[in-house]
């Protein structure tokens, strides 16, 4: 499904943008009920979700849009910007060469959205303490992509 999901990442990323409209709608009410009870079943919800369509690892700190649809922690190095040098001729992992290496996907994911100028964004590395907690309620609450930065 990971593939899929690469493949259709320009229809993907335009439901995305209507969810996120529609999310930043519902703001007010989601303050009102609060973020801390909302975690968990979002949480929940968003790691079906996502789980099936892009193996999604729940980091807390989704950067889909950025990479194409597809995530950067399939990688078994969990690269966050950019292929290790062990990229194989056929586009395979150089760990799990049945697996295809998650940034040659990412590439091909930006090429469908348009080009692959978002491959070139920094990723603020991971924070750990995030793990298991809901990317959509941390982006709604904290407004635009903080970990998404123009490259230095």
């Amino acid at each position: 499904m990971r593939q899929w999901s690469v493949r259709h990442s320009r229809g993907l990323a335009a439901i995305y943008g209507a969810a996120r409209r529609l999310a930043e709608t519902c703001e007010p009410l989601v303050r009102r009920i609060g973020y801390g009870r909302l975690e968990r079943p979002v949480a929940w919800f968003e790691s079906a979700i996502k789980g099936a369509l892009f193996d999604c690892r729940m980091c807390g700190q989704c950067v889909l849009n950025a990479t194409g649809m597809s995530c950067p922690l399939n990688c078994p190095k969990q690269l966050r910007n950019g292929p290790c040098g062990g990229v194989r001729p056929d586009g395979g992992c150089e760990i799990d060469p049945s697996m295809r290496c998650a940034w040659v996907a990412a590439r091909d994911g930006a090429k469908n959205l348009g080009g692959d100028d978002a491959l070139s964004n920094y990723l603020e590395p991971i924070d750990h303490r995030q793990k298991g907690s809901s990317a959509w309620l941390r982006m709604l609450r904290d407004g635009a992509r903080p970990d998404l930065q123009a490259s230095p």
